[in-house]
């Protein structure tokens, strides 16, 4: 029976041990954080130095005169259109251009990039079907 008890105590302080290491179970001075990268470098005796170059700048247009909100209310009512459809974003944006070039005789079946057809999927970051399934 002591031997089913240790076994048992060892199992569950090493799962302890694997746990996330939160600031709840640190000292009340441990603090995680968020992940930010900090704007300089600390030194061997414990001294921060602050670098201007690491400081992130936030390039902000010039919004004189601009008259929207940067907040939308849930008050707001719903948009009256649907979402929209690769079928209709063909027909309102390509169909056009392809109908122009065989009306002009200019349309080559070969050339189909010149309307954002894309062969191949290779270098894309998000490939479509059929590479995107696991073999």
């Amino acid at each position: 029976m002591g031997l089913l008890t240790e076994l048992a105590r060892g199992l569950v302080r090493g799962a302890d041990r694997m746990s996330p290491f939160t600031s709840k179970r640190g000292p009340r001075s441990y603090n995680k954080g968020r992940g930010a990268k900090r704007p300089g470098v600390l030194t061997s005796n414990r001294k921060f130095i602050r670098i201007e170059e690491m400081v992130p700048q936030f390039i902000v247009p010039d919004l004189e005169g601009f008259k929207l909100k940067p907040y939308v209310s849930y008050r707001a009512p719903p948009s009256s259109e649907p979402p929209m459809t690769a079928k209709q974003l063909f027909t309102e944006v390509v169909a056009p251009r392809i109908e122009k070039d065989v009306k002009e005789g200019a349309f080559d079946p070969n050339n189909l990039e010149k309307y954002g057809f894309e062969p191949t999927q290779e270098g894309k970051l998000f490939q479509l079907f059929p590479k995107n399934y696991v073999r």
